[in-house]
């Protein structure tokens, strides 16, 4: 990777299934837990609503499902299975740390740019001591969440870059939407649970952390 002081280029991060191995968690607690504990009937296939916001993901249950719960008792039980995931099971994917020191060096920007809200994302750059130029919420701008564009050219405001010079490294489809509808290069990482999720919209699917770095690096470099 070239050394750059003035880059033109950033690198946004999804953090569920891409920086940490939580989607393979959460599809297995959103089924077997979540959403029995909110839904009478049927439940959504979880590509329906992996990448959103876990309170837009109810306002879609209530609008296409039936709920049994309120929003508010949907929370608290979201809430409490996110904190035990991210402070007891999540790993951190292979060679992130060092990934990111070479991106800084080379004057790339690089935030994580996620649905989670800052108590989940918190639990996890404190637990693998994780620096980046910007984290972004869902719920720090006022817009919709993934599969619209707005935390994506939020993002691209927050550090300066054009759309156009942007990538996205995500694990869902509604992520993998969300990068392309705000104009920006996308990298579709496909690491196991997601196997089976549409992320044909991608430019790149790559299947190991060893292929992501590498393509981070020459799309840096190109």
């Amino acid at each position: 990777m070239a050394d750059s002081t003035d880059s033109s280029r950033a690198v946004f991060f999804d953090m569920d299934g891409v920086i940490v191995d939580s989607e393979r968690y959460w599809r297995t607690e959103q089924p077997d837990h979540i959403f029995p504990a909110t839904l009478d009937g049927e439940h959504p296939d979880l590509d329906e609503t992996t990448g959103m916001n876990y309170r837009e993901i109810y306002d879609y249950l209530d609008e296409h499902y039936e709920t049994k719960i309120s929003k508010d008792e949907y929370i608290d039980i979201f809430d409490a299975t996110a904190r035990e995931i991210y402070s007891e099971r999540v790993s951190l994917l292979d060679g992130f740390h060092d990934l990111v020191s070479d991106l800084q060096e080379a004057g790339v920007p690089v935030a994580i740019v996620t649905s989670a809200p800052p108590a989940w994302h918190g639990i996890v750059t404190e637990q693998f001591d994780i620096t980046v130029d910007e984290t972004l919420s869902a719920e720090d701008i006022d817009g919709d969440g993934k599969p619209a564009p707005d935390i994506y050219e939020y993002a691209a405001r927050m550090v300066d870059r054009d759309p156009g010079e942007c990538l996205v490294i995500e694990d869902s489809k509604n992520g993998v939407e969300a990068g392309k509808n705000a104009g920006m290069t996308v990298i579709a990482y496909r690491s196991g649970p997601n196997d089976d999720t549409d992320l044909s919209a991608a430019d790149v699917i790559v299947e190991s952390a060893d292929e992501l770095r590498a393509e981070i690096r020459s799309w840096v470099d190109g």
